[in-house]
């Protein structure tokens, strides 16, 4: 009996310290992926969130003066 229970023993101590192992694996990875998306991000020098909602407002501000541009022009044409 306490030869099953020293091997049992062991086991649990090689399964814990394998899970530890892989956790410690796992987390390891992960950080680098991490950090190779923030380089790859800074790399292509992409706008923040509010820098691109202000341009998007820029873009759509100025579809609406060509909009209303084209449409003076479409009146004095039919005149």
């Amino acid at each position: 009996m306490t030869k099953s229970k020293f091997i049992t023993d062991k086991l649990a101590k090689l399964f814990e310290q394998g899970l530890i192992s892989y956790k410690d694996l796992n987390n390891e990875i992960l950080n680098i992926l991490k950090s190779k998306k923030d380089e790859i991000i800074l790399k292509l020098e992409l706008p923040t969130k509010e820098e691109f909602d202000v341009l998007k407002k820029r873009v759509e501000n100025l579809e609406k003066k060509k909009s209303s541009t084209i449409n003076k022009r479409s009146k004095k044409l039919k005149r």
